[in-house]
Parts: C-alpha cells; sequence; structure tokens
C-alpha cells in the first residue's frame, strides 16, 4: 500500500505563523491537514519527527486517533487498533505515522516526502498534537485557525455575491426579450408573463415553481435563488441567456422548457464533475 498521498489529491496553502513558527498547510480531500512535523520543531527543532514519535508512544493518544479514525474513516482496520492499542503506553511500545497509516488504513494522519515534507494532520488532529505540546500553543494555533476560516469564509462570500450579481444582470437582458416578444402593448397584470418566465427557468432548473419553494420553505426567508448553490447560479445565468435568444426565435414555452431542461442537467454535470469549479467550494 503507497502510504504517501499522492501530490494531485492535495492542495496547498499558505503557511501560518504560530508563535512565530511557520507552519504548512495542506487541503485533502477539501479538509485542512496541518504539518506536525513544522508544529513540533518548536519543540524540538533538531528532530521535529522524534517528538511526533513520543506523542504516538501515548495510550490517550492512540485512544483519541482510533476515536477520530472511527468515526471519520470506514476503511479504518479496527482489529489492528486494538492490538495497537493494547501495547501502547509500555516502555517497549514505539509508533511511528508511517507505521500508524500502514498498519490501519488511517486517514486523519499523512505523510508527504520532497519539499516541504513531514506528517499532516486533519485539523481535529493537529488541534490535539498542539495541546500535548503546550496550552499556549494551542491557543496561538486556534487563533491563527479561525483567521483561515474567516478570510475562507469571506472568499466563499465574495465568490458567491458575484456570481449571484451575474445573475441578476443577465435577468435584466431576460426580461428586456420577454417584454418585446410576448407582453402585448396596453396589457394588464403583465407581471403575470414573467413571473411565468421566471418559473419556467425555475421549473427547467429547480424542478419547482417559486410559489410552491414558498409553501415547502415557509420558515425561510428570501426566494429559491437566494438558496441556490455556486453551479445552479452559474446555470441559471446561462439559461436567462439562452431564454432570451429562444424568445426572441418565437419557440414556444414548452419546446423551451425541454430545452432549458436539459441544457440545465448536461451544465449542472459538467460543473459539479469539474474539478477546476470543486476547488471554488
Amino acid at each position: 500500500m503507497n502510504i504517501f498521498i499522492e501530490e494531485n489529491r492535495m492542495k496547498k496553502n499558505n503557511n501560518i505563523v504560530v508563535k512565530d513558527s511557520s507552519v504548512s498547510t495542506i487541503e485533502e480531500d477539501n479538509e485542512l491537514f496541518i504539518s506536525l512535523t513544522d508544529m513540533a520543531r518548536n519543540k524540538n527543532p533538531e528532530e521535529p519527527k522524534d517528538v511526533v514519535k513520543n506523542w504516538m508512544r501515548s495510550r490517550t493518544t492512540i485512544e483519541f486517533l482510533g476515536i477520530w479514525e472511527q468515526l471519520n474513516n470506514a476503511d479504518f482496520k479496527g482489529v489492528e487498533f486494538d492490538s495497537l492499542l493494547f501495547e501502547a503506553g509500555s516502555n517497549s511500545f514505539t509508533l511511528s505515522p508511517t507505521k500508524w497509516i500502514e498498519l490501519t488504513d488511517a486517514k486523519g494522519i499523512v505523510t508527504k516526502r520532497g519539499k516541504n515534507g513531514g506528517t499532516y494532520a486533519h485539523q481535529d488532529i493537529a488541534l490535539e498534537f498542539a495541546s500535548w505540546i503546550s496550552a499556549e500553543f494551542k491557543i496561538y494555533l486556534l487563533k491563527e485557525f479561525k483567521r483561515l476560516k474567516q478570510e475562507e469564509f469571506d472568499t466563499k462570500q465574495l465568490e458567491w455575491n458575484l456570481t449571484r450579481t451575474l445573475a441578476k444582470v443577465n435577468y435584466h437582458i431576460h426580461t428586456d426579450a420577454i417584454k418585446e416578444n410576448l407582453i402585448p402593448k396596453n396589457i394588464e397584470r403583465s407581471s403575470f408573463v414573467y413571473a411565468d418566465e421566471a418559473d419556467l427557468l425555475n421549473v427547467a432548473l429547480f424542478g419547482t415553481t417559486a410559489k410552491n419553494w414558498r409553501e415547502e420553505n415557509s420558515d425561510k426567508k428570501g426566494n429559491i435563488r437566494d438558496y441556490a448553490t455556486m453551479e445552479q447560479l452559474v446555470v441559471l445565468s446561462n439559461m436567462e441567456s439562452m431564454n432570451a435568444e429562444l424568445i426572441k426565435t418565437g419557440i414556444e414555452p414548452p419546446e423551451r422548457m425541454e430545452r432549458l431542461n436539459k441544457m440545465a442537467i448536461s451544465q449542472m454535470k459538467v460543473l459539479i464533475e469539474n474539478t477546476s469549479m470543486n476547488k471554488l467550494k
């Protein structure tokens, strides 16, 4: 079994600074992993790997790692874990990250070769390791971790707002096409035509009308589009432009619904499966 994580499964992040120490992070399967090796240098700059091994000798550590894996890893080898737990704490017991991964198929700790190599752990485990180093170190790490999460939230919020704005801009193009091609002059309550066209898009993309969504989600504020995913908003923006062109050519609503629904299915599949789009999440 290859116990070293593949380069294409992870994304290198900017280093964080904990008590004037630079600590590298990686992102694997959309989860943050923090370098135990870098944190260990705060305790032993010369042999940080020995610090990690000493931490893993403790029965308390093995219990914690085992519980984490049981909760988060369906492939975790419980029998092998029980054997390690039985031995943990004895004077002769030793355990390295490599051996732990190899014996139990653990996923909470990973090792990396080459530049910036070393041992990385899921953020939950990294915080436990930081606490073992010192309570002060854990507090500094928590503070930096919260800052990272806030930056991540702000970035995602900006991306969502930009996409939502794009959808709104295209909506004006869409409604102009309706006004010019579908609404007879001097007709009363023309807003019903707008609503029908908006719901045509809603049904094609979301599978429900705005009214039905509000009735089923009476506890929520706003409308169905305010709760759309980034991928849905991208597709919605494209659908609005496409529907405007279909309206200009005189295509009737039933046929437009069919075309737009096929378009929505096709584009959603592409966006969900597209790796670069996933990185925006």
